[in-house]
């Protein structure tokens, strides 16, 4: 699956919510950390930029084999 090279962090935050991913912190700043309890408790923290690296879309698809967009 070819990674998005335009995703911003809010569109991210946006599609893992979808997935069952809930804010587990209240967002005071540039981060937004998000936990899922599905397979296990799991947490993300999500840079809310207007563009995302590739390099962070692309370690985070590792560590969970799956996409969320």
């Amino acid at each position: 699956m070819k990674i998005p090279r335009d995703l911003s962090g809010e569109e991210l935050t946006k599609a893992l919510q979808q997935l069952g991913y809930f804010p587990s912190r209240p967002s005071k700043g540039s981060h937004v950390r998000l936990t899922t309890q599905q397979k296990g408790e799991h947490h993300v923290t999500i840079p809310l930029h207007k563009s995302l690296k590739l390099g962070t879309l692309s370690l985070w698809n590792l560590g969970r084999n799956c996409a969320p967009f």
